[in-house]
């Protein structure tokens, strides 16, 4: 049995103006599970994703990396977990004038002194380690050109390439298809797979499409309204376990999603 990688306890997050994206969450990822996070716009799955990473505070609760508290750590130690914890956006994150070398590079802030970034005088080393991430990606060719040059799934490839440049345990992907086309967006989840299958490296990313969820996830959590709905193999979130969770008009209307 695969080691407990990330334990998350009674976790809850209320913003200062009154809203609680997370209430009494509980769940644990072991290393090398592919767990997808569904849930209806304004569930929490965003909330949670950063609050994993603490890019969002918790409000109260635990979030134990392989048996430490993360939400004890200052920021030295905070840095080193986070090397360990890569990040995909929705909306790729890149630096859309800087060059797509430059930003997949940008995944190595963890690993070298500020000045190396701000003077842009990368090791050798770590220009091969780019180049590597971008091969694998397919797109070495691109490495010269300017970020917002690329199409959008181009773009998201190159926030994988990043993501891996920390060398990660964990890659969170926080609904990392949902502003591409279906085509897109299996090439973008293939990545994830990939990496998840031969690299071991274990996968936690929200989706909104039920199909997408069957043919990728090992696992499914749902949140409603902040809350934990599910926990369970993605086969076991059927017809009758969707209108459970999203209600009859969901799925009326959007019979293959998960986000209205």
């Amino acid at each position: 049995m695969n080691q407990i990688m990330l334990n998350v306890e009674h976790l809850c997050k209320v913003y200062p103006n009154g809203v609680q994206a997370l209430d009494d969450v509980s769940f644990s990822i072991s290393e090398g599970e592919f767990l997808v996070i569904v849930g209806l716009s304004g569930s929490g799955k965003s909330t949670l994703l950063r609050c994993i990473n603490r890019l969002v505070e918790p409000t109260s609760g635990r979030i134990e990396w392989y048996g430490a508290d993360i939400l004890s750590f200052q920021a030295a130690e905070l840095g080193l977990i986070r090397r360990q914890i890569g990040m995909i956006f929705q909306q790729f994150n890149l630096v859309k004038r800087s060059s797509v070398m430059t930003n997949v590079l940008a995944g190595r802030l963890g690993y070298v002194p500020p000045w190396v970034s701000l003077l842009g005088l990368w090791p050798k080393v770590e220009r091969a380690r780019a180049l590597r991430a971008l091969e694998r990606l397919g797109l070495a060719d691109k490495a010269r050109s300017r970020a917002d040059a690329l199409s959008g799934g181009q773009q998201q490839r190159v926030g994988i390439a990043r993501a891996l440049m920390q060398e990660p345990k964990l890659i969170l992907a926080d609904e990392p298809v949902a502003s591409l086309d279906p085509v897109l967006a299996h090439s973008i989840l293939g990545h994830l797979e990939q990496l998840n299958r031969e690299e071991h490296i274990t996968i936690l990313c929200s989706l909104h499409f039920l199909d997408l969820v069957h043919r990728y996830a090992s696992r499914v959590i749902a949140l409603k309204d902040g809350r934990l709905m599910f926990d369970g193999p993605a086969q076991d979130i059927d017809r009758a376990r969707f209108k459970e969770i999203y209600g009859e008009e969901a799925v009326d209307v959007h019979a293959t999603r998960v986000d209205a």
